[in-house]
């Protein structure tokens, strides 16, 4: 982040701020910076935007505690546009919903907001933590664990309980990726060998 050279001439000292949740990949909303509030969004790793309204720095949360927290930050090709990877602590708009963009909700239907989970668990670790719990055990205890998860899953799709069967699934999903973590290899590694194959 700190080699960004940002481009502030083209729109009379502001830049568009493109805000995207780091693990859903949704577009949480679109802001403007100035230098000052890009900088101080940098440093601070909290999103700060220029407010062309009441013409001043803002932070987004200051009065509503929903901060947005900044995993990385990313020019376009002609360092005019910001995009911001972040977490959001707490429903973005103002209106009370996830987004600026509707009332859907701020969820993912694919598996990367689950691995960008356990990945945050490997890197910054939290005592009460299944993911850690697991990973502090060894490599050796999460592939049994992926064992086990398999056999039950196995077990239960010989039955017609359907509930059995899909959380049985989730816990072999959830600890396949814990797996995956462990040896530090991403689903997306497992995709490229998919492809391989496929072609």
């Amino acid at each position: 982040m700190d080699s960004l050279q940002p481009d502030f001439e083209k729109l009379n000292g502001l830049l568009p701020a493109v805000i995207q949740d780091a693990y859903t990949k949704k577009v949480l909303m679109v802001g403007f910076m100035n230098d000052e509030a890009f900088n101080k969004t940098k440093e601070e790793k909290r999103v700060t935007f220029y407010s062309r309204t009441k013409e001043r720095l803002w932070t987004k949360g200051e009065t509503s505690g929903n901060f947005i927290e900044v995993k990385s930050m990313a020019l376009d090709c002609d360092n005019d546009t910001l995009l911001i990877q972040a977490i959001p602590v707490g429903p973005v708009c103002h209106k009370g919903n996830d987004t600026c963009f509707g009332d859907e909700p701020n969820t993912s239907t694919d598996l990367g907001f689950l691995e960008e989970t356990i990945q945050d668990r490997k890197n910054n670790p939290k005592q009460e933590s299944y993911t850690n719990s697991l990973l502090n055990k060894g490599i050796n205890k999460v592939a049994q664990k992926v064992g086990e998860e398999a056999v039950e899953l196995v077990i239960e799709a010989k039955d017609d309980d359907k509930t059995l069967f899909l959380n049985e699934a989730a816990d072999l999903m959830y600890h396949y990726l814990v797996l995956l973590a462990a040896k530090d290899f991403k689903l997306n590694d497992v995709i490229e060998v998919l492809k391989e194959r496929h072609s």
